[in-house]
């Protein structure tokens, strides 16, 4: 199974796909989308769509884990990256890919074995787990490459591999 999973923002998306079996996670690329800094949020969003389009149509991902948004103190920050979190599962659900979704809690939990694990301690696991020379980088990249880990511990499990969503089910049309 071929997993996206995408770390979240305006400024800066990151991802990383992996393939997913029982035994093994393969490493495929990971990376960052990028929109420049002084672009109307509009303009920056509809960037984010079309990057986002071309990365699944490019890797043809069977399923998509997204982080979910966590903020505590800067709440306008939060906004933002709410607005860039709606276009990327937009562009998921728009080319049918099924989309799951984690907490930072649930993807330290998964890749470090620990749900308050140190962001360092999880990119080493994430360096080991994908048999990386060398950790990550930038951090976000980083961090989309741990939750698509994390969906692949999830989703490769015998009782989860029952419920996965189906998209035809909630098809309105």
């Amino acid at each position: 199974m071929r997993i996206l999973g995408i770390d979240p923002g305006v400024a800066t998306i990151g991802f990383g796909i992996i393939d997913a079996d029982r035994q093994k996670n393969t490493l495929i690329r990971y990376g960052v989308i990028s929109t420049p800094a002084g672009l109307p949020l509009s303009h920056r969003l509809r960037q984010i769509y079309a990057d986002m389009q071309e990365l699944i149509e490019t890797f043809r991902p069977d399923e998509v884990a997204v982080e979910e948004l966590f903020f505590t103190n800067n709440v306008t920050t939060g906004i933002s990256v709410a607005h860039g979190r709606g276009v990327i599962l937009l562009a998921a659900e728009q080319l049918g890919i099924p989309i799951f979704e984690y907490t930072p809690m649930q993807v330290k939990q998964a890749v470090a074995g620990y749900g308050k694990a140190e962001k360092k301690q999880v990119m080493l696991m994430t360096q080991r787990l994908l048999n990386m020379t060398q950790i990550p980088r930038p951090d976000d990249a980083a961090d989309a490459l741990a939750i698509a880990i994390c969906h692949a511990r999830a989703a490769t499990s015998l009782l989860n591999r029952e419920r996965i969503f189906d998209p035809k089910r909630y098809d309105t049309r």
